[in-house]
């Protein structure tokens, strides 16, 4: 793997993971010494996370990594949601339902993982058993268009999520709004799929956006 892919990479997961936090400088001195890697390559992956949304310049401080803002986030789900619930649809439609009935007792099940005193591994495993669904709704509605269109978006939203993993109690309402998704998916259901999964972002939008929940994680910026 080429220098600058490698610094990119490790940059890119320690932002999504929230190792470097909205508002962090990136160094260039600092992150060189500790990705060992050259300036030059540095500067290259630093280019990538701006490109991409996850850092920007800033004049007087350099490369920071980029704030999460309500607006963002409102920005975030207005696309999301039209493409979500797209892909849910046809996923209903062309889906096997031996893949969804088995993803719906997991997360009518999934009630220990979550509540298990902030533990971060049980939260792991939840957050899991949500991308193994993303994943089975991705090839069942098999449009690489589709895909292709929710990848930066999923980016971001890697990011965003860490705002609700300090919230047992949303990620409990999470759990059971994904179960309704996977009955309908297992169903056959497209209509019921699209609205469980239209109330399931709504209600993700309604906790990110909602100033109460900033006590659960880390504060939106107006």
């Amino acid at each position: 793997m080429r220098a600058s892919d490698r610094a990119y990479s490790t940059l890119r997961t320690d932002i999504i993971d929230w190792r470097l936090a909205p508002g962090d400088i990136l160094a260039e001195v600092e992150q060189s010494a500790r990705l060992g890697v050259s300036r030059t390559p540095l500067r290259e992956a630093l280019s990538r996370l701006v490109a991409e949304g996850l850092a920007t310049t800033n004049t007087g401080r350099g490369v920071v990594v980029s704030e999460i803002s309500l607006e963002a986030v409102t920005d975030l789900f207005d696309a999301r949601i039209p493409l979500e619930c797209a892909a849910v649809r046809i996923a209903a439609r062309r889906g096997d339902p031996a893949v969804f009935a088995p993803l719906a007792e997991e997360f009518a099940c999934a009630g220990p993982l979550i509540d298990g005193d902030g533990d971060s591994d049980g939260q792991a495993a939840y957050y899991g058993l949500v991308a193994r669904l993303d994943h089975a709704i991705d090839e069942a509605a098999a449009n690489p268009y589709l895909l292709q269109a929710q990848k930066p978006i999923r980016t971001h939203l890697a990011r965003v999520r860490r705002l609700a993993r300090d919230n047992p109690i949303r990620l409990l309402h999470s759990a059971h709004e994904h179960e309704q998704i996977a009955r309908a998916l297992a169903d056959g259901n497209a209509e019921l799929a699209e609205a469980a999964m239209r109330v399931h972002l709504h209600r993700s939008l309604q906790h990110l956006t909602t100033p109460s929940h900033a006590g659960h994680g880390a504060a939106l910026h107006p």
